[in-house]
């Protein structure tokens, strides 16, 4: 941990807003930029970042100094480590209680030889649960940066990521900013970006919360595909919406 320059947890108070697709986008934007990104799910029951990122198929291995992250290419430009690896099918559930997740991720912190990176980004479950508390905890024992929230901008949404905003306040976690996702939807034909839900709540929600507003990520059915196949979606469509909004998240990290 000591060799990483920034940790950086990814929250959200509820499923389903996007999270996984944060984390991997980030992170995959983060190396495509030149820098050296591990990228950790703690989403132990439902992780989806291996496929997410195009390494479902591939298999963790231990060396004397700990686990070795499955990368992306040969480049090791981009690291990845999930309870996926270990489990051997992709089908197999995790059914554990919580002291034998909490052990796993003090492993998947502890013991993990990422090197020297730029940036760590964990992908964790939704709400506050012990899974959140374990890995905060570790993490704080080692100066993280802090969390990015995600939400969208529906009212219920926004509700939940208040309790995470709380959470995090409770356990002195510093907050990075919020990001609103399926902030519109751009049109695959004519790149026009509608909105089908409510828009603005997320960042209406931190100016309230007097917390930084990191921008928007509209649905994108281009990143819904490439997330599906595992494809790198900056290589396929480069000056897409969405890689901007990407890079106005990623210069945030640094300001």
């Amino acid at each position: 941990m000591d060799k990483i320059k920034h940790k950086i947890l990814v929250l959200s108070g509820k499923g389903g807003v996007g999270k996984s697709t944060v984390s991997s986008q980030l992170a995959l934007y983060l190396a495509h930029t030149g820098n050296k990104v591990g990228l950790l799910d703690v989403d132990l029951c439902g992780p989806s970042i291996p496929k997410m990122i195009g390494v479902e198929n591939k298999e963790v291995h231990k060396s004397s100094k700990g686990w070795v992250p499955v990368y992306t290419d040969e480049t090791q430009s981009l690291g990845v480590i999930s309870i996926q690896f270990l489990l051997g099918d992709k089908d197999t559930p995790v059914i554990w209680r919580g002291p034998k997740k909490n052990s796993m991720i003090k492993q998947f912190i502890d013991d993990v030889n990422w090197g020297e990176l730029d940036y760590l980004i964990i992908d964790t479950p939704p709400g506050t649960s012990d899974e959140h508390i374990s890995v905060t905890e570790e993490l704080l024992k080692h100066n993280v940066d802090g969390a990015i929230l995600v939400t969208t901008p529906q009212g219920v949404s926004i509700s939940d990521v208040r309790k995470e905003i709380s959470f995090c306040n409770a356990i002195k976690l510093p907050i990075i900013g919020i990001i609103e996702n399926m902030s519109g939807y751009v049109c695959p034909h004519c790149s026009e970006c509608t909105n089908i839900f409510s828009s603005e709540g997320g960042k209406l929600l931190a100016e309230q919360c007097n917390i930084k507003f990191l921008g928007k990520l509209p649905i994108d059915p281009n990143l819904s595909i490439c997330s599906e196949r595992g494809i790198n979606y900056f290589k396929e469509y480069p000056n897409s919406s969405t890689l901007s909004a990407l890079k106005t998240f990623a210069e945030a990290l640094n300001n």
